[in-house]
This record gives structure tokens, sequence and C-alpha cells, in this order.
């Protein structure tokens, strides 16, 4: 037995290791990289691993962890904020989408029984799927993230109330409470009791716990402390009916105001991933390839018609909250799956006489074959949204730009160009501003600022924006190409121009300066000398000291930049110069204690090109 589990666990992990890094090669991500792992495994294809039922079981735990996690990140008064999205969106989802398919399978002939049985189900969403997929892509902090997310935490919700409606549609079984069990509102109770316990036990009887053994200095037991608090919490409420994810995602709200909040992150974390990779890996190995051999054509008709209807509804709810287009599709297209949660239910009401085997084996592959095209899914959407963001810069005319008479044209106004514009407007001077992406744009009018859309690299827009008559042009553009072509066409047609450029990196701050471009700002030097000036003070090196070391620096970097430009082509120069600058910048810092600083300068600025070639030969 042993010896079969630990086979077991050697092919789950080699399947992960090898499938998942080649999925993220080719841009499939790792969901269905894990997904086809689980495929080629599974019973119906090379029979590495037989049912996986039981690897199931402890997968979900995955789930369980990903909403404690979850929950960390939302406190109490964030989750109040989405109580909005929770209630309406999410409750709006799952109406329509019962309703939807209950009328469909009564058309295919089902009981009325059934027919609302099937509707509840199909109208749940995969938690682990989709919370993953948005978060590789970083869509989880988009509107059509969050709104996911509420939609998701409602159905999870859902499920008690669905699972404790299924009994009473089973046809002619009537269940006799036992002498032992509770009444309604002893139960109702008891469940109060329970979620009053997570709330209160987190908030005044972890922080002590935790503080205890944080003071122990015994990493390991901080870890076990914290698998224990999810699986108690999981054991509690799943012992009065609730879902286990459910309670967890609560103490993980309860603790996110806690200090040791991080900590647990970074426990839980190794936990959660590897459990989840094992549950989409169980879920590739439960396609049943048999069934989908027996009856191809009416398996794809039903999945196609679960993703369509879903995607429709989607798309409605997502206009009923006024969600911006790109982001309804997002939304649509992440929530058009079945749930893992489906596959208990289903298994519950063929328990309950509800459903035949055949027909929990049927829609048991729909959802599991829906929860596998989601990363495909995605990726098309990523594929339409970049596609109509192209079209609609091409079809989209620029803006008619009414102030032709401010000192100062800025061009490209996110992170970067904002800060700059802020302050400019603070002491009240004019500014003309462009920028290219519509989105972004829409979003900044909201806010109140004035910016025209256009490419700036046109020589008859930056007319119209005044460049002949204006005195700066700063460019605050990411993309270095676009950066590149605005300043060479700035310098050919408005000579007049000052030109203040943003460099991205180093490399783009040689290709400007061998444009001759002089005023070149790279965006992270400043904050980076700030934060090593902070860290000299927390050092015990006083105030002043630390600050004109950074002026030291940033000085000698800049004028380290400006020399290797020449030596770009000369890979054994560039580098020389680097270790040469380092060195007498050490020395220079060290020597403002020892009035030895004006020497050094002497010598910095008269070093011939004979010693330079010397001091490298003496470098390795």
């Amino acid at each position: 037995m042993e010896q079969n589990m630990l086979f077991d666990a050697a092919i789950f992990l080699t399947a992960a290791v090898v499938s998942v890094p080649l999925a993220r090669r080719l841009g499939l991500g790792s969901v269905l990289g894990y997904l086809i792992a689980g495929v080629i495994i599974g019973p119906y294809l090379f029979n590495f691993v037989g049912a996986s039922d039981e690897v199931m079981h402890v997968a979900e735990f995955g789930v369980v962890l990903m909403l404690f996690l979850i929950g960390l990140e939302l406190k109490p008064a964030l989750l109040w904020q989405l109580k909005g999205p929770i209630i309406g969106i999410g409750g709006s989802q799952v109406l329509f989408t019962s309703t939807a398919f209950t009328l469909i399978a009564l058309v295919f002939g089902l009981r009325w029984q059934q027919a609302l049985a099937v509707g509840m189900i199909l109208a749940l969403s995969s938690t682990a799927i989709v919370l993953q997929s948005l978060t590789e892509r970083r869509m989880l902090k988009s509107e059509a993230g969050q709104t996911s997310f509420s939609v998701l935490l409602f159905q999870d919700i859902a499920v008690i109330p669905m699972l404790a409606l299924l009994p009473f549609l089973a046809p002619g079984i009537r269940f006799e409470p036992e002498p032992s069990a509770l009444s309604g509102w002893q139960n109702g109770l008891l469940i109060a009791l329970v979620i009053s316990g997570i709330v209160l036990g987190g908030h005044y009887l972890m922080r002590p716990v935790f503080r205890f053994i944080a003071q122990s200095g015994l990493r390991e037991i901080f870890v076990a402390a914290a698998l224990l608090l999810v699986i108690l919490t999981a054991l509690a409420t799943e012992a009065v009916g609730l879902s286990p994810a459910l309670g967890t995602f609560l103490a993980g709200v309860v603790l996110a105001e806690s200090e040791y909040r991080h900590e647990l992150e970074a426990n839980i974390e190794p936990f959660k991933g590897l459990l989840l990779g094992l549950f989409f890996i169980s879920v590739g190995a439960g396609i049943n390839f048999s069934l989908l051999a027996e009856h191809p054509f009416l398996i794809a008709g039903l999945l196609l018609l679960l993703l369509s209807v879903k995607f429709l509804i989607l798309q409605g709810v997502g206009g009923l909250a006024h969600m911006t287009h790109g982001h309804r599709w997002s939304f649509a297209f992440a929530l058009a799956q079945g749930s893992e949660f489906a596959f208990v239910l289903f298994s519950f009401a063929q328990q309950l006489k509800l459903f035949d085997t055949q027909l929990t084996a049927l829609l048991t592959l729909t959802v599991a074959l829906s929860m596998a095209f989601t990363p495909l899914l995605l990726m098309l959407n990523h594929y339409l949204q970049s596609k109509w963001q192209a079209e609609e810069k091409e079809e989209r005319a620029a803006d008619q730009i009414d102030e032709q008479d401010n000192p100062v044209i800025i061009v490209g106004f996110g992170r970067f160009g904002q800060v700059i514009g802020r302050l400019l407007h603070a002491h009240g001077i004019g500014t003309t501003v462009l920028d290219n992406d519509v989105s972004h744009i829409d979003m900044l009018r909201k806010y109140g600022y004035k910016v025209f859309y256009g490419d700036a690299d046109r020589i008859d827009l930056l007319q119209a924006a005044g460049a002949d008559k204006a005195k700066l042009l700063i460019v605050a553009v990411s993309n270095q190409a676009k950066s590149i072509a605005l300043c060479e066409l700035a310098q050919r047609h408005f000579p007049q121009l000052k030109i203040l450029v943003r460099a991205v990196d180093r490399a783009h701050a040689h290709q400007l300066l061998q444009l001759g471009v002089e005023l070149i700002y790279r965006e992270t030097v400043g904050s980076a000398v700030d934060l090593g000036v902070s860290a000299l003070r927390q050092l015990g090196i006083r105030g002043n000291l630390a600050w004109r070391a950074g002026q030291t620096f940033k000085e000698h970097d800049e004028k380290l930049l400006r020399e290797q430009t020449a030596f770009l082509d000369d890979e054994k120069m560039y580098i020389t110069k680097s270790v040469q600058y380092r060195h007498i910048l050490a020395e220079m810092l060290q020597a403002t204690q020892q009035d030895r600083h004006s020497e050094l300068m002497h010598a910095w600025e008269h070093m011939d090109d004979e010693d330079e070639e010397d001091e490298h030969e003496g470098i390795h």
C-alpha cells in the first residue's frame, strides 16, 4: 500500500514538473498544464494512476486553502464595500442562469425536479480555476477580476441552500430526522455560534496564540499552527452543514488585519499551490474519454450549450452592472464553465435517485470539459481584446486640440507623466497632455484630467498642440520606439523645444544620448537612490551625509552613463568604465570624512587614457 501511494505521488509530481513548465512556455498557463498532465496519466489514456476520487478529496483542500488566503487579502472594510456586487451581481447571475438551464432541461424532456436541480448546479462556476487563471494573467485586481470574485463568493454561499433543497426534489423519498438530530432553529443557532466562534476566536484568541508560537522561534511549529487553524475551521463549518471553503474564507477575512497576516500567507502558499495543482490534475484525470467516444456529438453539443448560455447571461449581467466593454467580455469568458462543486452535487443527486447514472455521467463529463476549456477561453479573450484595442486605435481619429498656447506639452500621462503634470499644475503652469491609450484616457477624464487622444509622433498633431510656440516637450511614454521617434521628429521640426525625456532603462538612455538628447531622466534611479539614502540613515549615518552621498551617486552615475555611450560597441571597455567608476565612487564617499574629497576629484578629472588601460589590464 505504501509503495503504491509513493508510486502515485511520483507519477503526479512528474506529470506536473514536465507538463506545467511546457504549458507556461507555450503561453497556455499552468492550469491547462495541470489539466493536460491529468489527462495523460489518467485511467482513460495511459492509465498511470487509477480512479482519482480519493486524490480529489485530498486535492479539494487546496480550494479551501485558496479561499483562506483570499480572505487574508480582504479586510472587513473592503469586503463590506463588495457587498453590492456580491449580492446584486452574484444573485442575478445565479438566478438568471438557473432559470435558463431549468427551461432548457425541460425542453430536453427532464422532469421539473430534475430540470431545477440541473439549472441550479450548472449556474455555478469553478472558483479554483477562475481565480488561479485570473491571478496568473494579473487580472484579479481589474474590474472583471473583482466582479468575478464577487460572483464566485455568492455561488459558494449558494451551494448551502442547494444542498438543502436537493432532497426535497427527490421523487418518493422521505427523510426522517434521526432521534438525535437538531430541530431547525437549533441547527440555525449552532451555525450562528460556529460563525461567531470563528469571528471572535480569530480576532481575540488567535493573535496571542500566534504571538506565543512566534516567540518560540520554531518556524515549522508556526506552519503547523497555520494549517491546524485552517483544518479546524473547515471541520467546524462542515460539521454544521456549511461549505468548508466559505468558513476558511471568513477566518481569513477576520485575520486580514492581524500582524501575522504576511507570515500566514508565506507559510500556507506552498501547500495551496501544490494541492491546487493536484486538484487540477485530478480533474484532468477524471475526464471520461470512453463516454466521450461513445457520444461525441452529444457531449460536444452539451458543452457548447453550457458555455454559450452562461456566456450570454454573464454578458447581460455585466451590462446591468455597467461594466465596460472589455471587462464585460473578460468577465463572461472567465465564468462560462461549470464548477468543482458540481461533481459533489451531481453525485448527491444520484444518491437521492434524482438523476440516473447515465445523466450524471454526461453532466459530469460536460462540466469537466468546460473547466478544461477555461484557459483556452481566456486566451481567446486576450487575443480579442488586443485586436479590438488595435482596431479602436486605428478607427479613432485624433482629438481636436483646443489648447495651443501652453508652454509645456506632455506626451504620455501614465504613472510617470501624471506626477509631472500634477507638479506643474500645482504651480499654475499650463500643459497640453497627449496620450494614445483609449481606455486610459477615458479613465483619466473621469478624474477631471484634460487629455487629448492621438499619436504624438505625427507632426500635424504636435503642431496642433502648439509645439511651434511651446517651451518644453516632456516625453513620458514607456514605449521606447515611440520615445525615440518622437524625439527625432521634435528635433527636426521644432528645434526651439527643450526636450525632457523619460528613459525606461540604461539602454534606452544610451539611445537618447546618441540622438543628442541631453535632458534624460531614468524612471527608477531617483526613487532607488532615495531609498538608499533612507537605508543609510536607518543605519546611523547622519542625514546630511546620507543626502550628500545620494547626490554624489546620482552625479557620477550620470557621468558614467554618458561616458559609456561612446563604448556601446566595445563590451570590454564598457565594463571597464563601470568597474572604475564603482571603485572611485566608493573611495570618494569614504574620503568625505577624511578631507580627501578635492584630491580625488582632481584625479577623477585628469585620469588619462593610458592610466585607464593600465587599470583595465589589472582587472579580472
